[in-house]
């Protein structure tokens, strides 16, 4: 069972969440301020996190920074914000999703049931990557996998430890912006459309998710921009997207 903390301060919202979310048979926790929520993920440990931004105590963009710093967790973020830059911040600071209010209970149980999938192949892949480093006489796991990688010119995809080298320097990826990254490398010069890109990267079906798509290329490029001059992730306009 998927443990969830409920990071909201408006009762009546908060509650909403917590009941539809335990009828999906998830065990929920909530929180009430931005100081709790941190108190809790210092001490406990959750499968996913969702947040509200305008929080009592701590704001909700110092709980997901602060987090974000230990722990590697999905975050679902909740605002009233929608502003392009405002959700190009989060997920900078590592949100994995974004949300504006008011929202669609159902449009959140599916997001939730996307990042815990997306969060589970990750974590089966990294256990995978270990186990490839063979076993002792005793059984127990040594050694480190093979590395597996996927280049392109300055660009070097880890696939054993989902992460990303630009020019030698380590990238950190969400889940999503990984998952873009290994779509473009496994076929450069090929354009993807926004459906194809939010198919492989939520797996799940697109549903008119253009600004998600955007959010996502251009943080993944505010991140590259760091370490190179190039840029690598093409608008091919009236298509989509091309390394």
């Amino acid at each position: 069972m998927s443990k969830i903390l409920i990071v909201e301060d408006d009762n009546d919202i908060n509650g909403m969440i917590n009941v539809a979310l335990s009828k999906e048979g998830y065990e929920c926790v909530s929180a009430y301020s931005g100081t709790e929520g941190l108190l809790r993920l210092e001490h406990e440990d959750y499968d996913l996190v969702i947040l509200d931004l305008m929080l009592p105590g701590i704001e909700g963009n110092e709980v997901l920074k602060r987090t974000r710093e230990k722990k590697n967790i999905p975050f679902i973020v909740l605002s009233a914000k929608d502003e392009l830059d405002t959700k190009v911040e989060l997920l900078t600071l590592g949100a994995n999703d974004y949300m504006t209010k008011p929202f669609e209970i159902k449009e959140l149980l599916a997001r939730v049931q996307v990042q815990l999938r997306m969060s589970s192949v990750m974590a089966a892949a990294s256990v995978d990557g270990v186990k490839a480093g063979g076993n002792g006489v005793d059984g127990s796991i040594i050694g480190t996998a093979v590395k597996q990688t996927l280049d392109y010119k300055e660009l070097s995809l880890d696939l054993n430890g989902k992460s990303l080298d630009v020019n030698g320097n380590q990238v950190s990826l969400t889940a999503q912006e990984y998952k873009i990254m290994e779509l473009f490398l496994k076929n450069p010069g090929k354009v993807f459309s926004k459906n194809e890109i939010y198919e492989y990267a939520w797996d799940d079906y697109y549903m008119g998710e253009d600004k998600t798509i955007y959010v996502h290329i251009s943080n993944i490029r505010q991140k590259m921009k760091k370490y190179t001059e190039n840029e690598y992730i093409e608008t091919v306009w009236g298509l989509g997207f091309k390394l």
